[in-house]
């Protein structure tokens, strides 16, 4: 049974179990809910509750280690002769896309599964027949890879089937259960509230794991990369020039100077433009301005990056190179190509806009209006009010809405790689063409990268780099928020 329909069978069992466990809390006390400790939905959700859960975690627990489990008796199945050509986690993949090949040539008609379960190599092309129905594999299928597919087909069928069976048993146990527990002194609002408090916590922690999981990826990929490549010259060499041959130099200098330089642009675009839309629309705007003018600059904000990108590449660049370029405008040979660090500055500072617009807005209408009342009724103008009064007190959340924008500048990727270009180099020149971090952990991940070469574990180090910046952003914006914040309070 497919996980699709296991997850439907077992929604429908929660919804059985909710209106059953309801109509025997009510049964029991024949119709009269006085009667019962609980309001009669609170037993429905238990039953609901105690047949979901438990089959949920299970399956997701399952989900989890059925494949390392295969992949551990697979494995095994690979010479160490085999594994010494490549590795044996790149071994390990070829057995799992030929796998998928011969469940999907299976599912397609382009062959039965007890020929899926005994085609060998010798008397059949089966990198051919798997490309028929889609699936690309290398260009020598060995006769140990597909071997070592067919048991992970096989093992993957039978874990499949045992995935089922327990997964419903113990659905189907944890509603039986459920539902006899169901009678009129049972204190199901009690246990229905312990769920959902241990629900809120699970969805609460799930942030942090997944930071910490994030965290413990680069850490460890990061040191292996270090172990290869000295720290000293990553962090403190000037010259970016991977070479997957041997001999690179991976300065990483270039890419923080380029990175910092834009996203300096694209706050200087961003902050003040940002802020005075705010400032306007939250005090100056009349309503039916204001209802138009915060949807449409909100709108910006879900514009896909690789348009904002493509508007860098085929409209901000060459209206710079008209008139910073040769026989331009001005005049002047500052900029030879319409990618540089200016173009993509000032596209993702109007893309970063509504982040500061937005945000800066809510802070400002946020201040108690009995402090504007206040500011007035003391004599002040409307505009001192906003300066001495509504500004400072919004500050810190002001810096908040500042920092996301500078944490998303620093992370972005496509519109620099579109309107910024691909030289990594140190330059004051804004109108140059230059690289940044997140581009070059994008071109160091691309194509047939060998993880265990330091041009590709470097992705890792940058990503590693990145983090530790803008944890400093968040470190320092933290500092200003509480300073203010005692301030005016």
């Amino acid at each position: 049974m497919s996980l699709p329909v296991i997850l439907l069978a077992l929604l429908v069992l929660g919804i059985a179990g909710f209106f059953l466990g309801r109509r025997r809390a009510l049964a029991s006390v024949e119709g009269d809910a006085r009667l019962l400790h609980s309001l009669p939905n609170y037993y429905g959700w238990n039953v609901a509750l105690v047949t979901l859960i438990p089959s949920l975690v299970l399956l997701a627990v399952w989900l989890l280690v059925q494949p390392m489990v295969i992949d551990g008796q697979v494995s095994s199945m690979i010479s160490q002769e085999t594994a010494d050509q490549s590795s044996r986690d790149l071994v390990m993949s070829d057995v799992r896309r030929t796998a998928h090949g011969l469940d999907l040539a299976v599912a397609q008609g382009a062959m039965s599964a007890d020929m899926a379960d005994s085609i060998r190599t010798e008397f059949t092309d089966v990198r051919n027949r798997l490309g028929e129905v889609g699936v690309a594999l290398g260009s020598n299928v060995t006769a140990e890879t597909l071997r070592a597919a067919q048991r992970y087909r096989a093992l993957t069928a039978t874990g499949d089937i045992v995935r089922t069976v327990v997964v419903l048993g113990l659905a189907i146990a944890g509603f039986a259960f459920a539902y006899l527990r169901t009678i009129p002194l049972f204190r199901a609002r009690n246990t229905v509230e312990k769920a959902v408090l241990w629900l809120l916590i699970v969805s609460a922690s799930i942030a942090i794991l997944t930071t910490l999981g994030i965290v413990l990826s680069l850490i460890f990929n990061t040191v292996e990369f270090f172990r290869l490549y000295p720290a000293s010259e990553f962090f403190l060499g000037t010259t970016w020039s991977p070479s997957f041959g041997g001999g690179s130099e991976l300065g990483i200098l270039p890419l923080i100077w380029a990175t910092l330089y834009i996203s300096l642009i694209a706050l200087a675009v961003a902050v003040p433009v940002g802020l005075f839309a705010a400032i306007y629309l939250s005090e100056y705007a009349p309503p039916t301005v204001r209802a138009f003018a915060k949807p449409m600059l909100e709108v910006l904000a879900g514009i896909p990056t690789i348009v904002y990108g493509l508007f860098a590449l085929l409209t901000v660049g060459p209206l710079l190179v008209s008139v910073f370029g040769s026989g331009g405008v001005l005049g002047v040979n500052w900029m030879a190509g319409g990618t540089a660090v200016m173009t993509a500055g000032l596209v993702m500072g109007i893309m970063l806009i509504p982040f500061v617009s937005s945000l800066s807005d809510d802070i400002i209408n946020a201040v108690p209006q009995a402090m504007r009342d206040g500011s007035l009724g003391l004599g002040a103008t409307h505009s001192e009010t906003v300066k001495q009064v509504i500004l400072p007190a919004a500050l810190p959340g002001i810096v908040g809405a500042i920092l996301l924008a500078a944490s998303r500048a620093i992370g972005e990727t496509m519109i620099v790689v579109l309107g910024a270009g691909a030289a990594a180099k140190l330059s004051l020149n804004p109108f140059e063409a230059m690289t940044t971090v997140t581009a070059k952990i994008v071109s160091q991940l691309t194509g047939d990268a060998d993880f265990a070469s330091p041009e590709a574990l470097v992705a890792f180090a940058l990503g590693m780099t990145l983090f530790v910046i803008t944890l400093g952003l968040n470190i320092f914006a933290l500092y200003i928020v509480r300073k203010y914040r005692e301030q005016y309070e």
